[in-house]
């Protein structure tokens, strides 16, 4: 397991709901490969309304313009890795914004098996 304290790295991806690699949800695919990756963690939240470099505000509200709404891919681990996973994401995300943040992990702890 991945020991996590201290000084870290956000990686967060925006893409749209609808993106895809492959036939495949690219959030999906970012998560994959940042497990493949070996990184600390990964998880996608899903928007309930927001617009991008597209201009057009996708909603929950408005069910023609439900189908493509906004996706946030969060990544953190330590500057390194996360900087080492950025030349995977160029070939992936053509379309989208991708920001890094500095954070302090207070705690990381994964269920122990039973």
């Amino acid at each position: 397991m991945t020991r996590l304290t201290g000084s870290a790295l956000r990686l967060t991806v925006y893409v749209g709901e609808n993106d895809t690699w492959h036939h495949r949800p690219l959030y999906s695919e970012i998560v994959h490969r940042a497990h493949a990756a070996g990184l600390a963690g990964a998880s996608v939240f899903r928007g309930v309304e927001g617009f991008g470099a597209s201009s057009i505000v996708h909603t929950t509200r408005l069910l023609s313009l439900s189908e493509d709404l906004p996706v946030a891919v969060v990544v953190v681990d330590t500057e390194e890795r996360v900087r080492g996973f950025l030349p995977l994401l160029d070939e992936l995300v053509t379309e989208g914004l991708v920001t890094l943040d500095p954070c302090e992990v207070v705690r990381y702890e994964g269920r122990r098996p039973s």
